[in-house]
């Protein structure tokens, strides 16, 4: 074993019965076809079982048989397809893709500024060629020119060129290829006509294509960089450290790593914990509603198991390990979310066929040019010129314009409608989606919880509950808080952890809490228990007990919405981790026949694998780290920007404020722009259908071909922004709730 093969040892993990797994970065990725090939090369190496690349981020998942081949290996075959592999980490991949992205936006600077200097002098020499321009003013502005292209083509067209080169030098061909050679072909004819004191040169062609190109290449990047979902988004729920209880009674603080299933912790009243396991002594109120979803805090004791990433809200713990730095529930979100996002890097089917044939077509056919004009009996310079006029008239601005330009337009207005933009694509799903499924609790209701019929209770009670609820850190004392707006506590008041608050005032206690630390009779809580709403109990003396609804009501206009959806011909559904009961009220307020609560991550996702086995495009709306794989899964999703961080990351969009409409504006925007890039798409067809047997007999020179090509780009733009005239004549998109 090699030294590289040491290296790599510590990246491997055992994944099953004689399987290991490795995360790779992998650096020159850059379209569907990059992607298709290094999957293609290395499930072809013996042993190796399973070979994905996120193409979102890079990361390529290779697993194989243990014993069959070293780490290393996979590294060479993968430098052998022509790229560069090592070790995946995210913060590194993120700043790599940060790096390319400013040498983008650099280079599309430089070439911008370099054509709009270039066209000032060829139009003078246009309008010069046909009065009375001298042939030395001409062969100045030529070489002005060239001094201006030379280095604009070297600095801005280096993505082009080292991507070209690759291939090539791993006998293979991308896009970039015909690219760089209609960029190299035009500066070389130029150059010699420029110092020969020819009557053309074609240097604003090189410039304005490469221009052209580096926007829709930089609006890519810059929609799959804002895309990507990193694994440190868990670190604010997992917990690096535990409290370990030692064989001798002493407690000490070890990094979660060191935690053995069967040692003891001890979890703090506010601390979130870290491991999973079974307690041992105390009891306490967890706050599970990131993983489970559950709105309602659970009550838990000696022998209930809790898990990492759940909030122990007042009482201390002795809590038995039984997972910790692997195998959690957290974990198990986790790999769940990796495996939804792995998966749909599939739909880049079709772009991957694409690419493939793209390359050699258009070499193809700018050779059979140069061959046919030889042949023909016209001299090598005519020929070239026709050659190079097929490459670069069938360049492929208005294809890769066709989208990009569509995404900015429809982007800018879903910003306006309070719609923010995660994944580059996603306009275009969110105009394909059939069924709208939704989470409950934060999505359909607000996520701040309210007192439900305050005036059912005296405002001098409330008032009273207020200040008291001021002395617990209780949520539900926080929504009676927000509600009564008490402004000083109870001087004295004490908590009880899992019960409740009480004060002694004027000869009275005053209680606020349970139903039992009210000492309200069985019968009376539980007739008063609905089901839906959470009840805090408050008593003054020996006075009867008042119960107080709080609840998360449901958003001011999601009954409009879901008929707004009904009224487009999408199918609603809720799918919630919430208690069936509070699902049902929240469905049947809305009209929602198809529902399902008490649902685990994986329950959503097999319902979702199951709505598209049957055919159907899902957009998946939710908000808690339960949704997050959903999320990844759907064929869209959307997450409210109350949501936590590691749904809005897995999430394809996230939207504002305090409603639900941009759920309907994302569908009417998106199915207007894929109308757009629908037609732009079948216009740069069309374009090359006529464009190329015109450049293939001669009738266009290398500037007007490179003309044609810039106008079929405009024509596209110009299009795209008909989408924004429409939305706006609609009222789609005019502003955020």
């Amino acid at each position: 074993m090699g030294f590289l093969d040491r290296d790599l040892g510590s990246f491997v993990t055992v994944v099953g019965d004689g399987i290991e797994h490795m995360d790779l970065a992998v650096e020159g990725v850059r379209c569907a076809g990059c992607m298709a090939k290094i999957e293609r090369g290395l499930s072809g190496v013996p042993g190796v079982t399973r070979a994905r690349l996120n193409f979102t981020d890079r990361r390529l998942a290779v697993e194989w048989h243990a014993g069959s081949l070293a780490p290393g290996d996979l590294v060479d075959r993968i430098s052998e397809l022509g790229y560069r592999a090592h070790p995946f980490d995210p913060g590194a991949a993120a700043g790599a893709e940060a790096a390319d992205s400013r040498r983008l936006l650099k280079g599309m600077a430089v070439a911008g500024f370099a054509a709009m200097n270039i066209m000032l002098l060829s139009v003078s020499v246009w309008s010069g060629n046909v009065t009375d321009i001298t042939p030395e003013t001409r062969d100045l502005f030529h070489w002005i020119s060239a001094l201006i292209a030379i280095p604009a083509v070297a600095y801005a067209g280096r993505p082009f060129f080292s991507s070209a080169f690759q291939a090539l030098r791993n006998r293979s061909v991308n896009m970039d290829v015909p690219i760089t050679l209609g960029v190299l072909l035009a500066m070389g004819m130029s150059l010699a006509e420029t110092f020969t004191g020819g009557r053309h040169a074609y240097f604003d062609a090189a410039v304005m294509l490469l221009f052209f190109l580096l926007v829709g290449r930089y609006l890519d990047m810059n929609m799959r960089r804002r895309t990507r979902a990193q694994a440190e988004n868990l670190a604010a729920l997992k917990g690096e450290t535990a409290a370990k209880l030692l064989p001798d009674g002493a407690i000490r603080s070890v990094p979660v790593s060191a935690i053995d299933p069967g040692d003891r912790v001890l979890v703090a009243a506010g601390e979130r914990l870290s491991v999973d396991g079974i307690i041992e002594t105390g009891s306490t109120e967890i706050d599970q509603s990131l993983v489970t979803g559950e709105t309602a805090y659970e009550r838990v004791g000696p022998g209930d198991r809790v898990y990492a990433g759940t909030l122990n809200m007042t009482g201390a713990l002795t809590v038995q390990v039984t997972a910790a730095a692997k195998g959690t529930l957290l974990d198990e979100v986790n790999t769940l979310l990796e495996v939804a996002q792995t998966a749909r890097s599939s739909r880049l089917a079709l772009a991957d066929r694409t690419a493939r044939f793209y390359a050699p077509l258009v070499h193809t056919a700018a050779a059979l040019t140069f061959i046919g004009w030889l042949a023909a009996g016209a001299d090598w310079h005519a020929a070239l010129t026709a050659a190079i006029a097929v490459l670069i008239i069938t360049c492929p601005c208005a294809l890769g314009l066709a989208i990009p330009a569509v995404q900015v337009v429809a982007s800018g207005l879903l910003f306006r409608a309070g719609v923010l933009l995660n994944a580059g694509d996603a306009i275009e799903r969110f105009a394909d989606a059939d069924v709208v499924v939704f989470d409950k609790t934060g999505t359909l209701t607000c996520p701040e919880r309210s007192v439900v019929a305050p005036r059912a209770v005296s405002g001098e009670t409330l008032e009273r509950a207020g200040r008291l609820a001021l002395s617990s850190r209780h949520p539900l004392a926080a929504a009676l808080v927000s509600h009564a707006g008490g402004k000083a506590p109870f001087h004295g008041a004490m908590e009880e952890p899992g019960r409740g608050v009480r004060v002694e005032v004027d000869d009275a206690e005053l209680r606020l809490g349970s139903a039992a630390f009210c000492d309200v009779p069985a019968d009376v809580a539980g007739a008063a228990e609905t089901g839906t709403d959470s009840l805090v109990w408050y008593r003054e003396g020996s006075g009867t007990p008042v119960a107080i609804a709080v609840t998360q009501a449901l958003r001011p206009d999601a009954r409009d919405v879901v008929a707004q959806l009904a009224e487009r011909g999408l199918r609603t559904m809720i799918l919630s981790g919430d208690r069936a009961s509070a699902v049902d009220v929240a469905a049947e307020a809305l009209g929602i026949a198809d529902r399902r609560g008490g649902l685990k991550p994986a329950d959503k996702i097999a319902v979702l694998e199951d709505l598209k086995a049957s055919g159907h495009k899902v957009l998946m709306v939710g908000d808690g780290l339960n949704d997050a794989p959903a999320l990844a899964a759907a064929h869209v999703s959307m997450s409210p920007i109350t949501a936590v961080h590691l749904s809005q990351a897995a999430a394809d969009a996230v939207f504002l404020g305090d409603r639900l409409a941009p759920v309907v504006a994302a569908i009417d925007i998106s199915r207007r722009a894929r109308r757009a890039m629908d037609q732009n798409l079948w216009f740069a067809a069309l374009y090359n259908l006529c464009a190329v047997p015109v450049a293939v007999f001669g009738f266009v020179t290398p500037l007007i071909a490179a003309l044609a090509m810039s106008s079929s780009s405009v024509i596209v733009t110009l299009n795209a922004l008909r989408v924004r005239t429409e939305a706006r004549r609609l009222g789609i998109g005019s502003g955020a709730d």
